[in-house]
């Protein structure tokens, strides 16, 4: 054993870090804790719509819920290879590791995992992040990496993705995920929207405000998929190649997209077709969808049956009106 129990002094110890995005945790929170009031409000709503409602409600929050979260995930594309590697520099220690790309919208992630995790008297589990996003400087982030002394596959894979890296992809990513990211942001201003339509309600335009909602998320994952075009780089640890595909944010937005779009046309095809069964769906009264189209058409001017003064034919009648 040497003085420093087997460990290179001039590296700082790791340090675990947290298991998932705290941003995420607390998105989840907040809509979990929104969807348990719904529930407690549940058994007093009424109505032949009591169990839409819930099913509305729940189905609400979960895309809301994705929309947000998907802003901070890092998993639009991730990447994984097992590799027999040199761990630092001016070290002659080989591991054998799991490392793992993880590719966001705001950066990327580089994971570090020993396989076994304890090798050569050290705990080899790091996650990594180096952000892009704006307002946050990449090469920084890379710097600061640099002088903490992170592990040489970390730093090589991190490398790949600066911006005077001969890759060139830092600019395609960064661009083309804060497009998406807006894109998104839109999409949700526009879930909230429909949200208001629906409870109005005025059902019809909610279903286009929401096939508005997915086809501002399906072009977030046009925008960034712009970046895929572009051929990537080889990131080689001797024989193996670490390859990346589109990771499950991707598919997730995806499939959330599609759900809004046969929401949203669900909505618009009962209300041409069955607008008493989509009332229902919404827990509307009939006389209230009936007060709304007279107050759009105007108050009729009619005359009460009441108020109508009936003679028999020939006979002259006279009328006095007198003013109360």
């Amino acid at each position: 054993m040497t003085l420093f129990d087997g460990s290179f002094p001039f590296y700082p110890k790791s340090k675990a870090s947290f298991p998932f995005d705290t941003a995420w945790a607390v998105i989840i929170s907040v809509f979990i804790t929104v969807l348990a009031t719904f529930i407690i409000i549940w058994p007093g709503i009424q109505g032949k719509g009591r169990s839409f409602w819930i099913l509305r409600v729940v189905t609400s929050l979960f895309i809301g819920a994705v929309i947000l979260t998907v802003n901070f995930t890092r998993d639009w594309e991730t990447g994984w290879v097992t590799v027999n590697t040199s761990y630092k520099s001016f070290s002659n220690a080989v591991v054998d590791a799991n490392i793992g790309l993880h590719i966001g919208l705001a950066g990327i992630n580089v994971t570090l995992v020993g396989n076994p995790v304890n090798q050569i008297n050290e705990t080899i589990s790091y996650n990594e992040h180096f952000s892009w996003s704006f307002g946050e400087d990449y090469d920084l982030s890379y710097s600061e990496g640099l002088e903490r002394g992170l592990p040489r596959p970390i730093l090589y894979v991190a490398e790949k993705f600066t911006p005077n890296s001969p890759c060139g992809v830092h600019a395609q990513y960064r661009i083309s995920s804060h497009y998406a990211s807006l894109t998104l942001w839109a999409a949700f201003c526009t879930w909230l929207i429909s949200n208001m339509f629906f409870s109005m309600p005025i059902l019809l335009y909610g279903g286009y405000i929401f096939i508005l909602t997915a086809l501002l998320m399906i072009c977030s994952l046009l925008f960034f998929t712009v970046a895929r075009h572009f051929p990537m780089c080889n990131i080689r640890f001797g024989s193996a190649s670490l390859q990346i595909g589109y990771g499950a944010s991707f598919w997730l937005t995806l499939a959330t997209g599609l759900l809004c779009f046969l929401l949203g046309l669900a909505v618009i095809l009962m209300n041409l077709m069955q607008p008493k069964k989509l009332k229902l769906v919404f827990n509307v009264s009939e006389g209230e969808g009936e007060e709304e189209e007279e107050q759009e058409v105007g108050p009729a001017e009619q005359t009460p049956k009441g108020d109508i003064l009936m003679a028999p034919l020939g006979e002259n009648c006279k009328v006095t009106v007198t003013d109360l």
